[in-house]
This record gives C-alpha cells, structure tokens and sequence, in this order.
C-alpha cells in the first residue's frame, strides 16, 4: 500500500512539473509574438498618445507599408545600447496599432568590407542630408577608444525611401561626444522618441500638404525674416506667398492664412476677401503691432513715443470677438536688458514679456515665449456658437500702458530690485491675455453692411455666416516669429539670405552676454499653433503631454543610504531562507 501511495505521489509530482514546463514554454511562445504592456504610470508615460494611436491606425493616412532601418546595432556602448532597446519597444508599441503596415529591422552598419562599410557611409550621410554621424570617445582596458555611431533610421514608404531621422545629433569629427554626454542626452531623446517616430512617419506618407499662405502686399514680414518658421512648418505644409490684388478668388485654395506684422491700411476689398475667406473654414493667424516703436530712438534719448498702425483690420476682428488694445503690457516676467547705467550692468525690461502658457493643447507645456512690445488682447462680442480662449497671457505680477504711450529705458530703475507693477502681485486677475483664439461659426463682418443687390447676386457668392467650423488666432505682437538674418552677394548681381547663427526664436542675444540661462518656446508654439489651426492634432497631444519628473530627494538620499543598502542587501536574502525553511518544514510534516 506505501508503496502505490509512493508510486501515485511520483507520478503527481512529475506530471505537475512536466505541466509547469509545458506552461513556461508555451508563455514564452507566445509572448515572442504578441506584445503587451500594462502601464501603472499617474501619467501614463509610457503609453501611446492618443493623436499617436489614432495616426496609426488610420489606414487613410497609412496606406501603404513602412519599413524602418535604424543603424543602431552592434557592439554598443552601455547607455547607447539602452537608447536602442527604448526604440525598440516603442516601435512594437506601434506595431499593436498599425499591424504589418510598418516594419523595422535593427542594422548594424560596421558588418561587411570596408568598401562596403564606406558606401554605406556615404548613402547615409547623403551629403549631410540624411543621417550625421556620432563620433564617441569612451574608455576600455586602460585605453581611450573612438567609435563612430549612426544613431539614426532610414524610412521607406511603398518601397522606395522617404525621409530619415536623427535620433541623437551628430557631431564633428575633430569633436567627438564622451560618455558622459551620451548620458545627458539619452534621457532627453527617449521623452521625445514618439514626436520624433510619429512626425517622421507623417512626413514620410503623406499623399497631399495643406496650403498655408503668408500674406503680402500691406508691409508684412518678408521672406527672409520668416525663413526659420517657414522651415519648421514646410514638411508638413505648402508654404506660400499670395497678394489679394483685389481679386475675389485670391484665397480659393489656401487653407490657412498668416497676417504677420502688417504695417499699412487693408482695403474694404481686402477685408471682404478674408472675410469669406473664413466663412467658407478658413484658418486666420493674425501676429498684429497695434503700435510702432523706434529701437533707435529709444537706444538713442533713453525714451520715445509710439505712434497707431491704423491697419483697418480692428472692427472685423471685433466682430469675431477679439480685440487688441493700442497699449503695452508691462510684466516682471520678461527678459533682461544691459543698461550700463543701472546697478549691475543691467535691467529687467518689462516691455520684453516672456507670456506665460496656458493649458490650451497649443501652449501646454512650452517654455516662455519671447513677446517684445506686445499688446493686452480682450476677448468681446461673444457670440453663441463662437468659442474664446486665452492661448498665452502674462504673469499675475503685470499691468498695461496708457494707450500710445512713452517708453523710457529709466523706468525699470523705479521699481528697484523686487518691483510690484500690481497692487495684489499674486492675484490671478492681473493676467494679461496676450494670444487668444476664437472658434466655432461666425457671421460675416459684412452682413448688412453691403447692398442688397451685390449681396444677392449668386455669381459673387456672398456668404453672411460661416459654412463650416472657422478658427481666427490673434497675437498681440507681430515680430515674435521674426528670425534676425545675415545677407551674401550672390552671382546675379543681388543679394541672398540665410537665418543668423543665433537663434533668436531661442535665444537673447543680451541675455546670453550676461550669461544668463534661458530657451524661449517661440518655434515650437508656432509649430503647435498651425497643427492646431490646420487640425493636424497627430502630433499636438504628444508634444503637450504632461510628463511628471520626480526628482529624488538628496538629503533623504544622504541620511538614509544606509539603511536602504542594508535592507536591497539582507531582504532578498532573507526571502530565500524564508522560503527554504518553509518548503523544509512542509516537506518534513508532509512526509512524516
């Protein structure tokens, strides 16, 4: 009898183990061909987007399959090495979504001869239009070594290649990157992998661009002092210029359109053309100066008045319930200015705001936007089915200027080091709107205001309400997307331009003197700003995610390093004795 019970339990056991067995690998089976991933997060950071999601699985928008060759493989250094398993594991992300429809391969581009490692190279670098290498300086055995990475990918789309990205930025042979910059950046690159993988992919398959105009023809900023946005924008968009030439048909193919810092009167005619403009959807972006200020002068006398644009542009967009005020916003969240008369060399110009974001999908998460001499924005003529929202405003430590007023480069000196422009500095009333969007469906501004013959008549095509959703965007400053540039003589006798090294969308040229920290978001609100005019959201909820960072505490870290050593140390351990010692104690009462 012992012995059938003896032979029963054995043959229990290894059924049981044999049952393990079969489960473990079936598991593993499966898990290698479906992918998922359970995210605890608050903010779910390490889920896709939602724009994300929907981009991938709109078989519209991808149609056909994409195949990815990232050139990141091979014997890597460590840090590296986590950047591409971070690829990696987005890229399956992507896959639960768009299915076979994309497909990637991981290439090590040291493999083969030299002379096939050469051309490769250069297929890659493609002149400096494709991939820039990484020269990397690491240490091994005592020795300082040099490797040159390609962190990077090539997209093909339908078979043939469409665009490549940069995952990590290359570097000059002569200055190669050590690990300790890798370090910095790969944290960095990995919070943006998404943007990066889903504009890439945008650009890579899209069939047909939205057309964006930049309007002329009422002393608009140029070409030349637009170049950089325009080369931020123009992947995604067809960039053009137009003049309205008193032509009703100007606008029949432009789905947005970009008034940048006009200086001269907009005819009735004009105003008609951009009125139906918007009654048939269009996107209106208005950057408007209600005031012009001589630099010069100002540098020049230490103070100087300030005369009205009169633009004529003011009652229609009253009519869509906007108005910009003919003053100044003042604001102790600004840039600085050197003042070799002030104490320390230097002045906090409050007439340079730094506009503050605000939760709206555009401006969310952004650094502060460089707004020199920008006007008070105030939302009016609310109608029903017109939507207003603040887009930037100014902090609650501001206030505005009499209307047209006098600037004057001593008045900064008066507030002293700690200056309060408001009576109650922390009440949120004080914020000023300086960027505000008005949507939904509008009435013409020229309903009831032309006859009733021209109004009626089928072939002018008049329209006094709005046919479909329209979205008018209004920034109290004209200069803000502006780059400053360098001018070289070219072979036909003019001139040719190009953007100046400084970025001074990023960047103060003053305030980098001083050696003082700053970034300002001009570039990446303006690319958000046409996304959202355009309702190219694909993208827009991922640069506007909120991405709690959690920083460690140091001086907890430092009074109790020990004990948590102690505890990573004897813990695990003492979970194994635990265990032996019961599975030793269950074994004893079993088999007794």
């Amino acid at each position: 009898m012992a012995e059938k019970k003896k032979i029963i339990s054995g043959f229990y056991n290894w059924t049981f183990l044999v049952i393990v067995v079969v489960a473990v690998i079936l598991i593993n089976i499966v898990s290698s061909f479906v992918y998922r991933r359970i995210d605890m997060t608050e903010d779910q950071r390490f889920s896709l987007a939602e724009g994300t999601q929907t981009f991938l699985e709109n078989t519209k928008g991808l149609k056909g399959r994409v195949n990815l060759k990232i050139y990141l493989e091979g014997n890597l250094p460590s840090e590296v090495k986590h950047f591409r398993d971070a690829i990696e594991d987005k890229l399956k992300e992507f896959k639960l979504y768009a299915g076979d429809r994309i497909e990637y391969q991981f290439i090590d581009p040291h493999e083969g001869t030299d002379d096939e490692q050469e051309a490769l190279f250069q297929t890659l670098f493609a002149e400096g239009k494709g991939i820039l290498p990484m020269q990397v300086l690491y240490e091994k055995d005592g020795a300082s070594n040099k490797m040159m990475l390609w962190p990077g990918a090539v997209i093909e789309y339908d078979g043939s290649t469409a665009n490549t990205i940069q995952f990590l930025p290359g570097s000059r042979t002569d200055q190669p990157y050590r690990i300790p910059d890798i370090n910095g950046m790969v944290p960095n690159a990995i919070n943006n992998l998404e943007y990066m993988l889903v504009s890439s992919l945008r650009r890579a398959t899209a069939e047909s661009k939205k057309r964006i105009a930049f309007l002329q023809g009422h002393g608009e900023l140029q070409f030349k002092e637009t170049q950089r946005v325009r080369a931020m924008i123009s992947p995604y968009f067809a960039i053009t210029d137009i003049e309205l030439n008193d032509s009703i048909h100007a606008l029949d193919n432009v789905d947005g359109l970009i008034i940048a810092r006009p200086r001269s009167e907009f005819s009735d005619k004009d105003l008609y053309i951009i009125d139906q403009f918007l009654m048939k959807g269009g996107r209106l972006m208005c950057f408007l100066d209600k005031l012009n200020l001589n630099e010069d002068s100002l540098r020049r006398n230490g103070q100087t008045h300030t005369m009205r644009y009169d633009l004529g542009l003011d009652n229609m967009l009253f009519d869509y319930g906007l108005k910009l005020q003919d003053n100044y916003v003042l604001d102790t969240e600004c840039a600085y200015r050197i003042a070799p008369y002030a104490e320390g060399g230097r002045i906090q110009w409050f007439y340079h705001v730094l506009g503050s974001p605000t939760t709206h999908p555009i401006s969310k998460n952004l650094e502060n936007v460089s707004l020199p001499y920008t006007g008070e924005i105030q939302f009016v003529n609310n109608k029903e089915g017109v939507a207003l929202t603040p887009i930037l405003t100014s902090s609650t430590n501001s206030m505005v200027t009499g209307l047209a007023p006098v600037v004057n480069l001593m008045m900064p000196v008066n507030y002293g080091e700690n200056p309060q422009l408001a009576a109650d500095p922390n009440n949120p009333l004080n914020q000023k709107c300086l960027a505000g969007l008005a949507e939904g469906t509008f009435d013409s501004y020229f309903k009831n205001r032309i006859v009733g013959k021209f109004a009626n008549d089928p072939e002018s095509g008049f329209k006094d309400k709005s046919e479909k959703e329209g979205k008018v965007l209004l920034v109290g400053n004209g200069r803000w997307i502006a780059n400053k540039y360098d001018s070289m003589p070219d072979n036909r006798g003019g001139f040719r331009y190009r953007p100046k090294q400084l970025n001074n969308l990023q960047r103060d040229e003053d305030m980098m003197r001083m050696r003082m920290q700053h970034f300002f978001g001009n570039q990446e609100l303006f690319q958000n700003m046409t996304d959202y005019m355009m309702g190219e959201n694909s993208v827009l909820d991922i640069r506007s995610r909120q991405i709690d960072m959690h920083p460690m505490d140091k001086d907890k870290v430092s009074e109790d390093a020990t004990f948590y050593k102690i505890v990573n140390l004897l813990l695990p351990i003492g979970i194994i004795l635990l265990l032996g010692f019961a599975m030793n104690f269950i074994r004893k009462r079993r088999y007794a």
